[in-house]
């Protein structure tokens, strides 16, 4: 690396690889005029990301003046060990204001660590912040779409604010994947009738959209609408 300030470097990397068209496109995606966004695509954000993985402190003490530079944050911390990871967990959950950023917040250190990292989740689905929720479901989404923890994943798309739009987007994808992955189990939890009724049809129709399931499956499932 150069001899550049932290944040500097930084903003010279991203705006090596800003593309014009591609802010635009990406803009009308977050749908967020508050957010200034560079035109920076994933891998290239990824690929920066590794870069500042030893100096994590220092690169979340840097402004968000930018889409791109919170987005390498989360990038770069997400390639932390566990340990480290969870000691700035809830700064770098702190962090998301936006769906993109949310979803690419994928720690995979979390995998082998599901067990402890549970009770992190319940946090963050109690929490009235729309992208705390968010994260919570799709950390649930990523690593624990599994037998042990299917009961757990239910109950906490019951617990969702799915009122919030981007919390009852990310329950409904969720549902679904319950239901592709253990068919009989997702219909009798949608048969039980305590979802509220636009996150089950939600989950329905983002079901239905897998190739994972036959068309039978998907014709059941679209009588269970309500």
């Amino acid at each position: 690396m150069n001899g550049l300030p932290l944040y500097e470097r930084l903003l010279e990397q991203l705006k090596g690889c800003a593309e014009e068209e591609y802010a635009k496109f990406h803009s009308r995606l977050l749908k967020d005029d508050k957010l200034h966004v560079l035109g920076v695509r994933v891998p290239a954000m990824r690929k920066i990301a590794r870069e500042y993985v030893a100096d994590i402190d220092e690169l979340l003490a840097l402004p968000d003046d930018y889409y791109e530079v919170t987005f390498v944050k989360l990038q770069a911390a997400a390639y932390l060990p566990y340990p480290q990871f969870k000691e700035r967990v809830d700064v770098l959950v702190s962090l998301i204001d936006n769906w993109a950023a949310c979803d690419c917040f994928v720690p995979k250190c979390v995998k082998d660590n599901r067990e402890d990292f549970y009770k992190y989740i319940c946090a963050y689905l109690s929490r009235k912040e729309e992208f705390s929720q968010r994260f919570a479901l799709t950390s649930l989404l990523h690593f624990y779409v599994c037998d042990a923890y299917m009961d757990d994943i239910y109950g906490c798309i019951l617990r969702a604010s799915t009122e919030m739009y981007y919390v009852h987007m990310a329950a409904a994808w969720l549902m679904a994947e319950i239901i592709i992955k253990d068919y009989a189990l997702g219909v009798e939890y949608l048969s039980r009738g305590e979802l509220d009724i636009k996150t089950h049809n939600k989950s329905i129709a983002k079901a239905c959209e897998s190739y994972r399931l036959t068309q039978e499956q998907k014709q059941y499932l679209k009588t269970l609408k309500r």
